[in-house]
């Protein structure tokens, strides 16, 4: 299991208070869209080069 906590991180004055990965404007719910939208983890990373597989894992586990 990925330990989330250290690539999701959550700033009130960030996107409103969204979880991000790992400081950036990307939002968890982001990936999660692309995801449902039927993108694969590879089609994310294509369109997102700063995140990794890891990133893209860690928005699936995150509660």
């Amino acid at each position: 299991m990925i330990d989330y906590s250290r690539i999701i991180t959550v700033e009130p004055g960030k996107r409103s208070g969204q979880p991000c990965i790992r400081g950036m404007r990307i939002t968890v719910y982001d990936v999660l869209d692309y995801l449902a939208a039927g993108d694969t983890p590879e089609d994310i990373l294509e369109h997102f080069p700063m995140l990794t597989k890891e990133d893209v894992q860690a928005c699936l586990s995150y509660k």
